[in-house]
């Protein structure tokens, strides 16, 4: 075809797991490298375990995600329905045809009849394979079993012979067809199955690249061999490799997050989670981690996708969202930071006009530390509201009468502060340890302690400018109680 075509063509029995998502991902990069289209479609044909809500999660997840579609739901298209249960028209037509041409056959088999032929391959130590009792009847038997209502499925004929094709990834792929069964294109019931509608969908909305998970990989022949009893030229085929977690199975929940919902509600950037999907299974020069989306569209090729399992490593991600974090637009984590602090009840329309402003320059100190944006919460909680609890490391060290001169000190010169700035402040205090002889650590540890209760924040003075004056002497004079009642305080100061 001389324009690419490809499809995700995700089942809604679940949320979108990382592995369809890189699936989605690897064609739309595809689509998108060759100026072609990208569709997608739903197989929603296992009724039973099939819900519109894993439906709009994963389209919403998709579009979070930045993968849009060209045709598909919502959109529309040439070659819709895009539904798989909304295409039965179609399927009928099809299925008209391989019987007419006798390239599929009614089965009368019954699953007793079935498990009876697996029962004695079983025995005689062989794979169980469909015996084709039913292949060979009489156009008069078959009518004949039609009229009495025995129930049948509809098989494919398998011919004899050898089907080869070129995957994209794998190469030269050869199965015997002694090694399939005439498989069911509808069963019993009249409920098409996955190899038959999977095939007619692709054929019909012409896809020229059909690229999916190494576990469709046994399906691919059985496909082709579809493809050509309905006259259709196959599309050329890519199987991704599996996505495995630490321990080398595939990965799932006990591994830890496993779906593309999950790792937003996490905090993590559509962005980051987008370049380190990329990087399951394709490089793109073995040494290059962070890509911007220009350059893997511009560089996307099936031909540099790996053949063995990709791991998924949580620590690689959460460094490389880390990095997306830093270099993000400030108004834009910002705008993501509120979201979350709003979400989770951190604030609400109170304090944002009591303390905007100055929550946004909290968060412009704490960005460059932000892993996740989920992490905001804890690294400004000093921020959002009064400080009860400490770090147990920092009062054991800290917690001292010889910290008392200081907090007393750092408390006047704060109360005394004229031009109350970071730079101004920072200043004072430098000029306050001198005069103590002490050093400057000597008094922004304990200081960072009091007002922060923690060991570890942004630059002391500006997290002291923002938080204002007033927090801050009540934060110091809460302290140097705690010094003063503590049942045995240390006696050393620092230095």
């Amino acid at each position: 075809m001389a324009e690419v075509r490809v499809r995700f063509a995700p089942s809604p029995t679940g949320y979108l797991h990382v592995g369809g998502a890189r699936t989605a991902l690897f064609n739309w990069l595809f689509a998108r490298r060759h100026k072609g289209r990208f569709i997608l479609r739903i197989e929603d044909t296992d009724r039973e375990r099939s819900r519109p809500e894993y439906e709009a999660a994963i389209l919403r997840d998709l579009q979070w995600l930045g993968l849009n579609w060209d045709e598909g739901p919502s959109i529309g298209g040439p070659h819709g329905p895009y539904v798989q249960t909304e295409r039965a028209p179609i399927y009928k037509e099809h299925l008209k045809k391989l019987l007419a041409s006798r390239a599929a056959y009614p089965c009368f088999c019954s699953q007793k009849d079935l498990e009876t032929e697996r029962e004695s391959a079983n025995l005689a130590g062989l794979g169980y394979h469909y015996s084709g009792r039913c292949r060979d009847l009489s156009q008069a038997e078959v009518d004949h079993r039609k009229k009495t209502k025995q129930p049948y499925a509809i098989r494919l004929r398998v011919p004899p012979g050898v089907t080869v094709f070129h995957d994209l990834i794998r190469g030269e792929v050869k199965v015997d067809h002694a090694e399939l069964d005439d498989y069911i294109l509808v069963r019993t019931g009249g409920e098409p199955t996955y190899n038959f509608v999977v095939t007619v969908d692709d054929a019909v909305m012409r896809m020229s690249h059909v690229i999916r998970g190494e576990d469709h990989l046994s399906n691919t022949p059985k496909q082709i061999l579809l493809y050509q009893a309905l006259g259709f030229e196959p599309p050329i085929f890519a199987h991704l490799p599996l996505i495995l977690g630490e321990d080398r199975t595939p990965l799932s929940k006990r591994h830890g997050a496993s779906s593309v919902s999950e790792f937003k509600r996490l905090g993590y950037l559509p962005e980051a989670l987008v370049n380190y999907l990329a990087l399951l299974g394709w490089s793109l020069d073995g040494k290059t981690d962070l890509i911007s989306q220009a350059d893997l569209i511009k560089n996307f090729a099936l031909e540099r996708v790996h053949k063995a399992p990709a791991s998924f490593d949580y620590n690689k991600l959460l460094w490389m969202n880390g990095q997306y974090i830093r270099k993000a637009d400030d108004e834009f984590i910002f705008q993501r930071c509120l979201e979350y602090l709003w979400d989770m009840g951190g604030i609400d329309e109170l304090f944002m006009r009591a303390s905007g402003p100055p929550l946004k320059r909290m968060l412009g100190l704490v960005k460059p530390s932000l892993k996740t944006i989920n992490e905001v919460g804890d690294q400004i909680l000093y921020f959002l509201g009064e400080v009860h609890v400490y770090d147990p490391e920092g009062l054991a060290k800290h917690l001292v009468t010889g910290n008392l001169p200081i907090l007393e000190d750092a408390e006047k010169i704060l109360d005394e502060a004229f031009h109350f700035n970071a730079m101004a402040l920072e200043e004072r205090f430098r000029a306050a340890a001198t005069a103590a002889g002490k050093k400057f650590a000597d008094y922004v540890h304990p200081l960072r302690l009091a007002i922060t209760g923690r060991t570890v924040s942004p630059n002391l003075f500006e997290v002291i400018e923002i938080l204002g004056k007033g927090r801050c002497i009540v934060r110091l004079k809460r302290f140097a109680q705690m010094i003063r009642t503590s049942p045995s305080p240390g006696i050393p100061g620092p230095g």
